[in-house]
């Protein structure tokens, strides 16, 4: 199987959340300094400057805390998606292509003989459960509290991996306008626990003990002869994505 994979943008995205965690703790230590020496001293002139920075300081801290959390859960936090994907796929036909981060939303792609897939993933490691389209948290009270400070919501994965597939579909209209996209979700973390029940959109795992992991799936797939892209357009999904 041929990995490609956007290294340029993953490091980019790492180094940008590293940034972010230094620039939240900078902010915070910055303007509790700032605070606490001009609370000192007000006076009639630096009233309003004292007044601005109180207003802006806590704001600007939370704001960099947010982006600063989700840019580490999607490019920092491990086991990485690229990574945990590819070793799930080992043994895959050589015929087969994973593209990573070069399609949004649609982060991760797999063309391979049993057809094409749009993947998304989740780093969560909760438990959860899924019957139809709808999705369902099984934790304690205490952790969905955690999971407001860790912005670390599951959302609903069914919904963003059609979105993602409606995205990869339009990318492959000009080359093979009837080729179908499986929208697939992926939990990426070995101690997510999902119990799936119908779901409209195969939920799966890369590796270990749980099942179904993505090779069960592709196998079963693979069962129906669905149509894939030829070695040709494949090379013009390469021209699409790859040049860009």
């Amino acid at each position: 199987m041929r990995v490609e994979t956007n290294e340029r943008l993953a490091h980019r995205n790492r180094q940008i959340a590293q940034y972010l965690f230094f620039v939240t703790f900078g902010v915070l230590i910055l303007g509790l300094f700032f605070l606490n020496t001009q609370t000192s001293s007000v006076t009639q002139d630096n009233v309003l400057i004292v007044t601005l920075a109180q207003t802006a300081i806590l704001p600007l801290a939370f704001i960099t805390t947010i982006i600063s959390v989700r840019m580490t859960n999607l490019w920092v936090r491990q086991p990485r998606p690229e990574v945990a994907i590819r070793e799930g796929l080992k043994g895959l036909s050589n015929k087969s292509v994973l593209y990573n981060y070069y399609t949004f939303p649609a982060r991760h792609v797999l063309i391979c003989p049993q057809g094409v897939f749009a993947m998304v993933t989740r780093f969560q490691d909760d438990a959860y459960a899924v019957e139809g389209e709808h999705w369902h948290t099984r934790k304690s009270a205490i952790s969905r509290v955690l999971s407001i400070f860790r912005f670390d919501n599951v959302g609903n994965p069914s919904a963003d991996a059609i979105r993602a597939a409606d995205h990869v579909k339009k990318l492959l209209t000009p080359i093979a306008p009837n080729i179908e996209v499986q929208p697939v979700v992926v939990f990426v973390d070995p101690k997510a626990d999902v119990t799936i029940t119908d779901p409209t959109v195969p939920v799966v795992y890369p590796l270990g003990k749980r099942s179904p992991t993505i090779k069960d799936m592709i196998r079963d797939i693979g069962r129906e002869n669905r149509p894939t892209l030829t070695p040709e357009q494949i090379a013009e999904f390469d021209e699409i994505i790859l040049k860009r």
